[in-house]
């Protein structure tokens, strides 16, 4: 497998005689549908909406599916010809053929860096495989096989999607579209993706928007990788366990809680509970994990609030959006690449400022009346929805401990009201979605009346 600046059909025809048989195309990809290589992709100014969240400028967004096939389609083409030019049908014929390259004496003489440099020594040591073509397949005392045989099928990641989607009180559930269900299923950490084709098929009947009611799936087990994923809006996965990398991943609505056995035996605060790079680019939803997680958490999150009792390293890495409240220690490189949403860490060590990749991201106090209450309202729901005794411990001494807090913030929120209280009457998002699934706000600086709850998204 080679990449590297591949570009044209002669650039796969190159690679393929040099011995390579899978190719990897990065930036033209990315220009066939319509970046113009701005390099402006941390600002949040792409000016064609390829790495912006703001929505004027997503609305520029050039590109489709097809301008991606149809550059592929040209690549391709170009590759038969230049075959066809050699005299050879079958791709695989060119591979490992370094014999028909040489080098250009025009080219070494066209740039002068490269004026006296010769490839001699780099092709000498290439074996000659114009007549022994052994090396393109194992034989079958190798563990090979032949070119007609399948080598191997996937089978359906688990078969516990399949019976959540197939269980009467489910499907009920999406039919109606209304009201509360609630079902219990046991899971094993072989049961990959769970959860995601239940929300592939509440999305092909409702589409992103999800359910109107909601879904109560209560989980029991050590989950395998990507548990949650693409959960939407009325799913609300409960998981009494632990669960592998990537949960949550692409979520775009509904709530995913992870919280310990109750005689679990360990402190579910020093104690990880989620794998790596959890919320992988996730659009929304409300994430509540009773331990730490591992690294990368909340990579590419452009939407997600999410509560968590410790990272590891690259904590918020390229988040674009949303909200993380971490309740203890975080590794290193934390807002690497982060260009949109807040953060907020528990510094019980005192050596976070230590651990902040300040390239992009700046850090202060929690200074603003809307940034308190933000912070305060995720930590009261992180408690209702999971019993954390550290979230306890910090609220009943919420005067002393939120003085312990770092929000850390990119340039694109310097302004917004839970960072500078320079802004009167913005209001303030303490939740991804409400039960009642409309949007959950509170004025800056409002008091809760009596007819509210002290956990704002309720």
């Amino acid at each position: 497998r080679v990449d590297g600046g591949i570009r044209t059909g002669r650039d796969i025809a190159i690679a393929a005689m040099m011995g390579a048989e899978e190719y990897g195309f990065g930036t033209i990809a990315m220009i066939a549908e319509g970046c113009v290589m701005a390099r402006v992709c941390h600002l949040n100014t792409c000016p064609v909406g390829v790495t912006s969240q703001k929505e004027e400028l997503r609305k520029k967004f050039p590109g489709t599916p097809e301008h991606v096939v149809n550059f592929f389609l040209f690549v391709a083409e170009e590759v038969r010809e230049l075959m066809a030019h050699l005299g050879y049908s079958k791709f695989e014929d060119l591979i490992g053929r370094a014999d028909l390259l040489k080098e250009s004496d025009e080219q070494l003489a066209r740039v002068a860096k490269t004026k006296g440099v010769s490839l001699t020594g780099f092709f000498s040591g290439i074996p000659d495989s114009k007549e022994d073509r052994a090396f393109l397949r194992a034989t079958p005392e190798e563990g090979g096989g032949v070119k007609t045989e399948t080598v191997h099928v996937n089978g359906f990641s688990s078969d516990l999607d399949r019976e959540m989607c197939n269980h009467p009180d489910v499907k009920t559930a999406i039919e109606r579209n209304s009201g509360e269900t609630a079902v219990s299923f046991n899971i094993k950490n072989t049961d990959r993706s769970a959860c995601a084709m239940l929300a592939g098929d509440i999305a092909r009947k409702y589409g992103n928007k999800g359910l109107d009611g909601n879904l109560n799936i209560n989980i029991f087990g050590s989950a395998g990788q990507s548990f949650g994923a693409f959960v939407l809006p009325g799913l609300k996965v409960r998981l009494t366990g632990e669960a592998n990398d990537y949960v949550g991943k692409g979520m775009h609505g509904g709530e995913i809680v992870v919280l310990p056995e109750a005689d679990a035996g360990f402190v579910a605060s020093e104690s990880s509970i989620v794998g790596n790079a959890c919320l992988y680019g996730a659009t929304g939803g409300d994430f509540h994990a009773n331990g730490r997680a591992g690294e990368r958490f909340c990579v590419r999150n452009s939407g997600a609030y999410a509560v968590c009792e410790g990272t590891g390293d690259h904590c918020c890495e390229y988040m674009t959006g949303g909200v993380v409240v971490a309740l203890g220690t975080v590794g290193r490189n934390v807002g690497a690449g982060m260009t949109g949403g807040i953060g907020y860490f528990y510094d019980e060590d005192g050596r976070f400022e230590e651990r902040v990749n300040g390239e992009i991201v700046k850090i202060q106090r929690v200074s603003t009346p809307a940034g308190e209450l933000q912070l305060k309202n995720m930590i009261e729901r992180h408690f209702e929805k999971t019993g954390s005794e550290k979230a306890e411990a910090i609220l009943d001494n919420w005067s002393e401990e939120v003085g312990k807090f770092w929000q850390v913030y990119p340039p694109s929120e310097a302004q917004s009201a839970v960072v500078t209280d320079s802004i009167v009457g913005e209001q303030v998002k303490v939740s991804a979605r409400a039960p009642s699934q409309d949007l959950c706000y509170l004025p800056v600086g409002a008091d809760l009346n009596a007819d509210q709850t002290t956990r704002c998204a309720d």
